[in-house]
């Protein structure tokens, strides 16, 4: 995937809601079409519970979002999703 040149919005990586108790995930994701995730064009980051993350899921299955960054979150500490291991011929 290239990255991408656009301002990033939405959540700050330390930002309050990264620390809360029930949060589980960080995702950065690129709008299509304005839904209740954001309007179109713009790059978002969020970090969200296990509803949030579903709906964003959702959304990204409808075709208004493309998540294009995923991280689980462990008690404030972000871990990104490794790259699939792809098997050598």
């Amino acid at each position: 995937m290239k990255p991408l040149r656009l301002p990033l919005i939405g959540h700050d990586l330390l930002a309050v809601e990264r620390y809360h108790d029930d949060t589980r995930h960080m995702i950065e994701f690129l709008v299509f079409t304005d839904c209740p995730m954001g309007s179109a064009g713009q790059h978002i980051r969020r970090f969200l519970t296990e509803a949030g993350y579903a709906a964003a899921l959702e959304a990204q299955r409808q075709g208004h979002i493309q998540v294009r960054r995923h991280g689980n979150i462990i008690e404030g500490h972000i871990l990104p999703d490794r790259p699939k291991k792809r098997r050598g011929k």
